[in-house]
């Protein structure tokens, strides 16, 4: 008779390289509260109830200590986030020291406590007085942005260790000059397609003079940029005109920056969080909505689809360092949120397995911040904020992620988090206290 079959078990870590960067995001705008001078409060100013205003949003600006001391507790041991240019020179030419001298403060924290400092310095926000000369549509944008980062790079120098010179330019464009149920939103809120690409050109322009400035000031430096990458697939696997609309969109939403600024990246930024559906085999397919295919979504009805980061990972592997610098999730319910960290990084370890250059993650966002034309309430963040009382109570989930932190991986027995109906604070005792 044949030998019985061994049941086979896998019970080790999934572990991740040595020097891994483990953190979560913010930026100045959604965390800081009160910056008067850019485009968006102007914007919020003129279309949003005083209820979906940024306002004080969580007080950043003053509570940065406390909010550092948090995520150097949870294991931490990076943090993202940005400047605000229009703090900085609210007014053309005229830069104000004391806000500089903020942010070397700020930027500071994050040094005393050992933290790696990725920043951002544009993150969708511009001076009220750049927005009102045409903001990226206008050529001199390129001059007037670097000679922004010319005056503070030397005074913040010493404080960075990664520099990401704008945060997601092709959302930026979708969102503010093209079609869509959510484009236009955001300001100036005027869609024109001829005005999307010369905005997207400008900002690309910016990026590769930045790369350029920042190397001439710092030779070392590690400069990149972050985009936001979408995975996307055909609904019909046998359709060629959904696949050819697949490779079309891809490129166009995915390459196209990266393919503009080739040559002026020491790392990508990846900011992940959608994975698209395109159906309908006919001449103009479409984006089939996760909901009625009854997938698993957040609450702003974006899909939990992990395998899609696996996906846009290996598909932009070319040797070069890759750090996740967003990847989260709107969700009222935490365990949702455990399970979206665990299940996302596990493909994400794969992807390092397959041989993916990923250094690094980072989960947005550390607290919980003013979601731009959505206002506040998606939570996202690993850190609940009470926007009455602007106090900060860690999630159970940020309770996971800094055990990930602290094991440098996934620890076998904390794969039971990812079932439904668990009791997440329970659980993590038990799996913490078979770990140590």
């Amino acid at each position: 008779m044949p030998p019985e079959a061994k049941e086979k078990h896998d019970h080790n870590s999934l572990n991740f390289p040595n020097g891994f960067l483990w953190g979560a995001a913010t930026s100045a705008h959604q965390v800081e509260g009160n910056n008067y001078f850019n485009d968006w409060w102007d914007y919020e100013t003129k279309r949003f109830p005083p209820s979906r205003r940024s306002g004080k949003a969580a007080d950043q600006y003053h509570q940065y200590p406390e909010d550092f001391e948090l995520a150097k507790n949870l294991n931490h041991n990076a943090h993202r986030l940005s400047i605000e240019w229009s703090r900085i020179e609210p007014s053309e030419g005229h830069f104000n020291q004391t806000e500089i001298d903020h942010y070397k403060k700020v930027l500071k924290g994050l040094k005393d406590r050992d933290m790696v400092v990725m920043l951002t310095l544009w993150h969708f926000t511009l001076p009220k007085w750049v927005a009102d000369q045409g903001g990226w549509k206008n050529d001199q944008t390129c001059f007037y942005f670097n000679r922004f980062l010319e005056r503070i790079i030397p005074e913040i120098k010493e404080l960075v260790d990664f520099w990401i010179t704008v945060n997601e330019p092709s959302l930026y464009v979708y969102m503010s000059y093209l079609g869509g149920d959510d484009a236009g939103r955001w300001p100036p809120a005027k869609k024109n397609k001829l005005s999307a690409v010369k905005v997207l050109w400008n900002i690309s322009r910016a990026h590769k003079k930045a790369y350029q400035t920042i190397h001439k000031l710092i030779p070392s430096a590690k400069v990149g940029s972050a985009d936001n990458i979408s995975s996307f697939e055909a609904t019909h696997k046998h359709s060629v005109l959904e696949q050819l609309y697949v490779a079309l969109t891809d490129f166009l939403a995915n390459h196209l920056f990266f393919t503009l600024t080739k040559g002026s990246h020491d790392f990508l930024g990846i900011n992940y969080y959608f994975n698209r559906r395109l159906g309908n085999p006919s001449l103009s397919p479409k984006i089939i909505s996760p909901t009625d295919q009854k997938r698993e979504v957040s609450d702003l009805g974006w899909e939990v689809y992990p395998e899609g980061i696996f996906e846009v990972l290996a598909d932009l592997s070319d040797h070069i360092p890759i750090y996740i610098t967003e990847c989260g999730i709107a969700s009222t319910n935490d365990d949702r949120r455990t399970r979206f960290l665990i299940s996302y990084l596990q493909e994400i370890y794969r992807a390092i397995e397959s041989g993916v250059n990923v250094r690094g993650f980072i989960y947005w966002s550390l607290i919980d911040n003013f979601e731009w034309h959505r206002g506040f309430t998606p939570r996202f963040g690993l850190i609940d904020v009470n926007y009455k009382t602007e106090r900060r109570y860690p999630r159970p989930s940020a309770l996971v992620y800094a055990e990930i932190i602290k094991q440098n991986g996934i620890p076998h027995k904390m794969l039971k988090l990812l079932g439904h109906t668990l009791n997440v604070k329970k659980e993590l005792k038990e799996i913490t206290k078979k770990n140590h």
